[in-house]
């Protein structure tokens, strides 16, 4: 699974961090999202969709691997 992110959509709103750290960081610059992995690890599956349901922008989406 791979986690993509909008910087044109995403307003730094943060949840993403809080939900899943190990997967998302805020830039210092403006705070939106960065992504810290390629791939999402199985264990983070859960929490990264969370953290995609919980964007109050929707700036995150899934794919499969295969569809990037």
């Amino acid at each position: 699974m791979k986690v993509v992110a909008d910087l044109d959509v995403c307003i730094g709103a943060g949840n993403c961090v809080h939900t899943a750290p190990d997967v998302f960081d805020q830039s210092p610059d403006d705070g939106t999202v960065r992504l810290l992995v390629d791939v999402v690890p199985a264990e983070d599956a859960a929490l990264v969709r969370e953290a995609v349901d919980l964007c109050p922008s929707a700036a995150l989406s899934i794919r499969d691997e295969n569809e990037i």
